[in-house]
C-alpha cells in the first residue's frame, strides 16, 4: 500500500473531535439530573459506541489491504456500530429529557464515534509510515 501522508492539522483535528465528544458526553452525564442507572446506560453505549467504531474501522481498513478478516468479525464490527447508535436513539427517544438535552448527546455521540474512527485511521496511516 502505498504511503499515507496524515497532516498535523488533521491528527489535531481528530484528537479535539474524539476529546470533545466524549467529554461533553460525560460532562452532560455527570451534570444531568437522572437517575445513576440511566446515567450508566449512557456511558456504557458510549463506551461500546466508541470500540465498535474503531473495530469496524479496522476490519474496513484490513479488507481494504487485502489482509485477511473473517466475515463474521466484518458483521459483528457492523452490528456493534450499528446497535450501539440504535440504542443510543432508543435510550433518548424514550428518555424525560429536554429536547435540547437530547440533541446535545446525540450530537456529542457523533462527535466522539467520528474522532475515534479518524484517531484510529490516523494512527494506522503513521503506522504504515514507520
Amino acid at each position: 500500500m502505498a504511503k499515507q501522508n496524515v497532516s498535523n492539522a488533521f491528527v489535531a483535528a481528530s484528537w479535539i473531535a474524539l476529546g470533545a465528544g466524549m467529554v461533553g458526553f460525560i460532562t452532560g452525564l455527570a451534570r444531568a439530573e437522572m437517575e445513576l442507572n440511566e446515567k450508566g446506560y449512557y456511558f456504557t453505549i458510549l463506551l461500546y459506541g466508541l470500540f465498535a467504531v474503531v473495530s469496524l474501522q479496522k476490519a474496513v481498513r484490513d479488507k481494504m489491504e487485502n489482509i485477511k478478516v473473517t466475515d463474521i468479525y466484518y458483521g459483528i464490527c457492523w452490528f456493534a456500530t450499528i446497535s450501539s447508535i440504535v440504542l443510543l436513539i432508543i435510550g433518548l427517544w424514550n428518555a424525560t429529557i429536554l429536547p435540547s438535552e437530547k440533541g446535545f448527546y446525540a450530537f456529542a455521540f457523533l462527535l466522539a464515534i467520528f474522532g475515534a474512527i479518524a484517531v484510529q485511521k490516523n494512527t494506522r496511516d503513521n503506522m504504515m509510515e514507520d
